[in-house]
């Protein structure tokens, strides 16, 4: 009835306006009146609508082309002189999904259509053969393809994905966890050498991020990196540590030395009288071997053999040539510096401990990049709707461009209006093209994130987020005391802290026993066998008895001889080693003890960041949600505004000017409750980081992670 009582005062003045230019008080009385009841009962449906109103069912349709105008609400009115039509405005699109519900529901309960990539898979090199251990070993070669996941995300030439989608992708593909990955057989590589008593190289387990995108200021390298510069005070600037000092290991696989040599000398000789000959000639054959081999205990053992043919030209020799061959057997037992296994595999312990580390710094890995994955997500989706924004901008700023244009063939408005109208498309156009460069950044973003290498088939595709908005998230209601609790039970870098403390613990006790003197316990047993035939050359005229000899001739019996204790040597003994001022192991000891302390302080500074971060994150999130409910209700009176303007608009009362200001600061309001929405989905994203949630709620599979093959 107010409605069209106003329209009825409307067409009296229009009557009117030839001859009475100046509107009666009474008109203007009713005119007035009818304004004043359209906004009061405005108000109180749009109250009404609010609180009755159920939720709108998901709507995801892909922005519209530019220039395409979104279909009003209502039928618009024939433009009459004076009063101008205004356009409806579309619904907002906050809130709404990126894609048909039936699509969404569709893409994420489908099977799976893809075949599964191989798992990650490098195999330590192990063989019983005997050669096995002298030829090189290569790795499978790399797999750069990228996941089949990702082509069942693919609709209609554009990629629909969901959040987690997005995550279960990014871990079959993401380069970061490829890279990685290959820690863990370096890490097995270190223990097996240092199982031969060799000391560890180490694991350079970092978290790194290179992949571009989703980094913010609050997580920085995921929770594993340091941040301040550092210069090395070391010669070259080479720092070396004391972890790891003591004592030397000796090898602990067996070591099998041999050596052979033939040999022929002539030697010229001053008295041929004392040999027999003026030019004394040998021919020698000798073979030498030693076999070694040490254990944890410190023990050492050595066998020796040694093996001689000589034959000579001097007829004073009774037996020519003359075997001869030599067997000893050594043990050897440190008795303080070195004893013990504490001391002797220190570093398989050190190995061990780093490829523990390495499980958890991995666990820090796949947190920093589903993170990054989620915030990058997050981007994207604001993109999105920033260009659907946008796009209702512009439908809107064209559709009443094309009513102006009418109105102006009529003559019913000005020129200048038109023109104001043509320079707010224009702002719109300029908007929208600045949004869609985003939108197409973001894009790009998110494909890089999900593949290893570039695909050209799916440059061009436009990527369609599914989730616009995620689950509540119940960290917000807990206190502050259950976060931080959380926070030191799952955070990997507790353990990983706690880990490292133990080494240095452990490396105390490691380098006491250098600090002893080297007291050594050895014992000896030796066995030698002689033999050969008679010189045929022995003067036995001259020499008599001497050309005669009992000793075997063949060499089995010189072998044997050897062997069968018929002329053995005992021998037991020690040696003492004192470095009488023991600077170097002093010095090395101490500074032990202060990386010891040092490590403490690690240990409490880490504790003491934790409980920053944790404290941080729940602020933002508290300052996160606050700016959406502010965003929230300034959206709400922005739309308000601008139905109530709108509505003036068809009674004459505003001017199309009027409505477009209202639409753009509509499209402003939307545009910074998006904003602060995706902030909020950030910060979401940030506790659960910080608190050591991040793979819980995501639901993603360590186990998955390291294979490579999401199953879970």
């Amino acid at each position: 009835m107010i409605l069209i009582l106003a329209k009825e005062t409307q067409m009296k003045n229009r009557t009117h306006s030839c001859t009475d230019r100046q509107p009666s008080s009474w008109r203007r009385a009713t005119l007035v009146t009818a304004i004043l009841w359209l906004q009061v009962s405005l108000a109180l449906a749009t109250a009404a609508a609010a609180s009755q109103q159920p939720a709108q069912p998901a709507s995801g349709d892909p922005p519209q082309a530019q220039g395409q105008n979104p279909a009003p609400n209502q039928q618009s009115q024939t433009p009459t002189p004076p009063a101008q039509t205004a356009p409806e405005a579309p619904s907002p699109t906050l809130g709404a999904t990126a894609a048909p519900a039936s699509l969404a529901q569709e893409m994420k309960q489908q099977q799976p259509l893809f075949a599964p990539p191989q798992p990650f898979n490098v195999p330590m090199p192990r063989s019983h053969k005997p050669l096995a251990a002298y030829r090189p070993s290569t790795a499978p070669e790399l797999d750069l393809s990228n996941s089949p996941r990702l082509e069942n995300l693919i609709r209609d030439g554009k990629i629909y994905i969901s959040l987690h989608d997005a995550i279960a992708v990014a871990i079959e593909n993401n380069l970061d966890l490829s890279y990685f990955r290959y820690n863990f057989p370096i890490a097995q590589t270190d223990i097996l050498r240092t199982k031969s008593g060799a000391q560890a190289n180490g694991v350079n387990a970092v978290v790194t991020q290179s992949t571009q995108g989703g980094f913010n200021a609050s997580n920085g390298a995921g929770g594993g990196g340091s941040s301040g510069g550092s210069a090395a005070a070391g010669a070259g600037g080479i720092v070396t540590s004391t972890l790891g000092a003591g004592t030397i290991v000796n090898p602990f696989d067996p070591y099998l030395n041999f050596q052979g040599f033939v040999d022929h000398n002539t030697t010229p000789e001053v008295n041929a009288f004392q040999l027999g000959t003026s030019l004394f000639k040998t021919n020698t054959i000798e073979v030498l071997s030693n076999y070694s081999q040490s254990f944890a205990i410190g023990t050492n053992i050595s066998a020796t053999y040694q093996g001689e043919r000589l034959a000579t030209n001097s007829p004073d020799f009774s037996i020519n040539p003359e075997l001869f061959s030599n067997f000893r057997l050594t043990i050897t037992q440190p008795i303080l510096a070195g004893f013990g296994l504490a001391t002797n595999e220190r570093y398989i312990r050190i190995a061990k401990r780093n490829a523990q580390i390495t499980d958890l710094v991995f666990k820090q890995q796949v947190t920093a990049t589903v993170t990054q994955v989620e915030n990058i997500y997050w981007d994207l989706v604001n993109a999105y709707e920033q260009a659907q924004i946008n796009e209702r901008a512009l439908g809107f700023a064209n559709k009443t461009l094309s009513d102006d244009q009418k109105q102006l063939e009529l003559q019913a408005i000005p020129a200048m209006q038109v023109m104001t109208d043509q320079a707010a498309v224009a702002t719109a156009e300029g908007n929208l093209t600045v949004a869609r460069a985003s939108l197409r950044l973001n894009e790009l973003m998110m494909k890089n994130v999900l593949t290893k290498v570039d695909d050209p088939s799916i440059d061009e595709m436009p990527v369609i987020p599914l989730d616009l908005k995620a689950d509540p998230d119940p960290n917000s209601d807990k206190s502050m005391d259950d976060l931080i609790a959380e926070a030191e039970k799952k955070r990997p870098e507790v353990a990983i802290y706690q880990m490292t403390a133990a080494v240095q613990k452990q490396a105390l006790k490691d380098i006491n026993s250098e600090l002893l003197p080297s007291l050594n316990m050895y014992g000896l047993y030796g066995g030698q066998g002689v033999a050969g035939p008679k010189n045929p050359n022995c003067d036995v005229a001259q020499l008599g008895p001497d050309c005669t000899s009992d000793l075997p001739t063949g060499f089995p019996s010189m072998f044997a001889n050897t062997f069968n204790y018929s002329a053995p040597e005992y021998q037991v003994g020690m040696t003492l080693s004192i470095n009488l001022r023991n600077r170097q192991v002093k010095a090395d000891q101490f500074r032990a003890v202060l990386a010891y302390r040092q490590s403490q302080i690690s240990e409490v500074q880490q504790t003491k960041n934790i409980l920053f971060d944790v404290r941080n994150s729940k602020f933002a999130l508290e300052q996160a949600q606050a700016h959406v409910d502010a965003a929230q209700k300034a959206r709400d009176l922005a739309q308000r505004t601008f139905d109530i303007i709108k509505q003036e608009q068809q009674l004459g009362a505003k001017s199309s000017a009027d409505s477009l200001a209202a639409d753009n600061a509509l499209a402003q309001a939307e545009s910074l409750l998006d904003a602060a929405q995706t902030d909020y989905e950030k910060k979401k994203v940030d506790i659960d980081r910080a608190i050591g949630e991040t793979l819980e709620r995501t639901g993603v599979s360590i186990d998955d992670a390291k294979l490579g093959v999401v199953t879970h």
